[in-house]
């Protein structure tokens, strides 16, 4: 996982683009010309919405995006690439059909409850002359993407040809295509990598009602067939991702709490072109999308999920060996950077920790207890052995890195080669620095970087030094 937060795929998304706008505001009082409340509005929000879903949830895990779509000559359109613009998302393969109006779906929101929606759109069939211009743009830019991603939310945009001559293009060029479908007839994405319907459009497209597991095989084997699919898979809700190379293979869901499923679809499209863009194997990707996905119904509205976000939650759910807390300056900082956006409390504190005691345990207990976050920057060998002599430290710095991170207390740990850690703490910016009560009176490494030092009591009698020196006198 954490290799992921290096890369930066080229993913292309051809999809059906649209606004989701919310008015916000308040109801005291029922209109005296209709049975309905009067919604005073303060504060009217846009946010991508169909297949720009798609395109949030990529830039929040890092690719680098293109998309094709065809749009209208509109004022949807001036908001839609506005929105685009702010997510460093250029707009050059929109294309305009002066007849169309980009779909806008229109919330009023009371109270924080929804009372009303309105829509703004042409759902018709995109023009043979805009088909044609999108082929000639996929021809010419294909080889620059590691995927293509197909978002269809049944706006015009996949016509039955052009989605057969997008596939056939992109096999040509041996390129992945996942494509989220749409209606009852999935015979047009013949040839695809695969498809990420749900439950529900599994059974319409396949007229199988799918209640256990033989009903479900029988589905998604057809689905393989019938399309002529890589890999087939089926979303299952709570219950996780079927997927079927050779066999079925289920992968359970790993939410620990759903708030809300909205977008939970664009969400696994993204997650799985991601991870597939970079390099994981088909089951690997699923493992990776079903954390993504736990992170997203987690909160509210359609919302995405970064690498941090997801390493987070995997560490969170038990399922994360020592080897994730283990953490490099630029991961630190980078981890550091969300927690902050988030108003996490983060606390740090260091040392050599050549050999693990309870007094260890019990002053990173203490340190935990005053933030959220607790980071610990561990001295490496060279700068052990500097502080303390050529003869420690006992155990190497990836030993004492791995049972440190093994600790419940113990969020992240990061090693660090000079004799102190200032340029860790100035990089990683805690709010508290903590260190031991030994230090009182005396000046302490970096504290003028952070808002609060706090010394912490040591178990008398316990120390690395303390303990080696029992070690050699009783041999």
């Amino acid at each position: 996982m954490i290799e992921l937060m290096k890369k930066s795929p080229k993913i292309l998304v051809i999809g059906d683009l649209m606004v989701d706008q919310y008015l916000w505001g308040d109801s005291e009082r029922i209109s005296p010309e209709a049975p309905v409340q009067i919604i005073d509005v303060d504060k009217v929000s846009n946010i991508l919405g169909g297949a720009g879903n798609v395109i949030n949830n990529l830039k929040a895990l890092g690719a680098d995006v293109d998309v094709i779509s065809v749009i209208g000559s509109c004022d949807n359109s001036i908001i839609l690439k506005k929105l685009l613009r702010e997510i460093d998302v250029d707009s050059d393969y929109l294309i305009e059909e002066s007849n169309r109006t980009t779909p806008k779906k229109s919330r009023i929101i009371a109270s924080q409850q929804q009372v009303l929606r309105y829509d703004q759109e042409s759902s018709r069939e995109i023009s043979s002359a805009s088909e044609k211009l999108i082929l000639k743009i996929f021809e010419k830019k294909i080889n620059k993407y590691d995927v293509i991603l197909f978002s269809d939310y049944g706006k015009g945009l996949f016509t039955s040809e052009l989605t057969k001559e997008l596939i056939n293009t992109a096999t040509n060029f041996n390129k992945k295509v996942l494509v989220d479908p749409k209606g009852f007839d999935y015979s047009k994405y013949k040839g695809a990598y695969l498809l990420t319907p749900n439950l529900k459009e599994a059974s319409d497209a396949t007229e199988i009602n799918i209640i256990d597991e033989s009903s479900l095989i029988n589905a998604i084997s057809i689905l393989k067939k019938q399309c002529d699919l890589h890999v087939s898979l089926i979303t299952l809700s709570e219950k996780g991702i079927a997927l079927f190379v050779d066999e079925l293979k289920i992968f359970p869901t790993t939410s620990k709490e759903v708030f809300d499923v909205t977008g939970a679809g664009d969400s696994v499209l993204a997650s799985l072109g991601f991870s597939l863009a970079c390099g994981l194997n088909i089951e690997q990707a699923v493992e990776f999308s079903n954390l993504a996905a736990g992170v997203v119904v987690g909160k509210i509205g359609a919302a995405t999920a970064s690498i941090n976000e997801i390493i987070e939650y995997e560490s969170s759910l038990n399922k994360s060996s020592s080897e994730f807390h283990i953490k490099s300056l630029n991961e630190i900082t980078s981890l550091c950077k969300d927690f902050r956006a988030k108003n996490k409390k983060i606390v740090f504190t260091n040392g050599c920790f050549d050999i693990l005691h309870a007094g260890h345990v019990k002053y990173l207990e203490a340190a935990k207890n005053y933030g959220d976050i607790l980071i610990l920057g561990l001295n490496s060998d060279s700068s052990v052995s500097a502080l303390k002599g050529k003869n420690r430290p006992i155990n190497t710095q990836l030993d004492r890195a791995y049972i440190l991170a093994a600790l419940e207390v113990v969020d992240y740990v990061v090693i660090f080669d000079e004799e102190d850690p200032y340029n860790l703490i100035k990089a990683a910016k805690p709010n508290i620095l903590v260190k031991g009560s030994d230090y009182k009176g005396k000046t302490v490494i970096g504290e003028d970087l952070v808002d609060e030092l706090i010394l912490v009591d040591f178990i008398e009698g316990k120390s690395s030094t303390h303990t080696i020196e029992k070690i050699r006198n009783n041999n």
